[in-house]
């Protein structure tokens, strides 16, 4: 089974400026995590656009569907900001993904950090994404969740089901 990651900026993938204090986008820290994840599993890798989630628009939005939607693979990771995660996980699901099962992961530390949950809940996409059936999901913290049925609670800085 080939997986398609599809990579949106978000967290997961952002810098630490020490000379400003800011986080920024370079470039995706995926085939790093990759790498010392040992994965073997066959990938496609692309990286969609590097935002954090809370400048993601209905048209960026749009765009994640699109390409979820015209995608080879039946088995899809989005890696994705996890303030407005369940929002695109709604779009996705509304998208007409038909057979494909699409799990969205996140970090709510950056992994360039190196204490981040996001090395840890990328392995739990990948593990996700190929014995779920066909449907859209959030992967955080070790645990997966039906798009309509999770949410961050923002006061323990995880997801959790509704």
């Amino acid at each position: 089974m080939k997986i398609r990651i599809l990579i949106t900026g978000g967290t997961f993938d952002k810098e630490y400026d020490e000379l400003t204090g800011r986080l920024y986008f370079r470039e995706t820290h995926l085939p790093e995590m990759l790498r010392l994840g040992r994965s073997r599993l066959d990938l496609a890798i692309e990286t969609v656009m590097m935002i954090d989630s809370l400048e993601l628009d209905d048209a960026g939005r749009k765009t994640i569907v699109e390409r979820a939607r015209s995608c080879a693979e039946t088995a899809v990771v989005i890696t994705h900001g996890t303030d407005t995660m369940v929002e695109t996980a709604r779009a996705l699901a509304a998208g007409a993904l038909d057979a494909k099962t699409v799990v969205l992961t996140g970090a709510m530390v950056p992994y360039a950090f190196g204490s981040s949950d996001g090395l840890f809940n990328l392995g739990s996409a990948l593990s996700f994404v190929q014995v779920l059936p066909a449907g859209v999901y959030v992967a955080m913290n070790g645990q997966h969740f039906p798009w309509n049925g999770v949410a961050k609670n923002r006061s323990t800085g995880s997801f959790e089901s509704i």
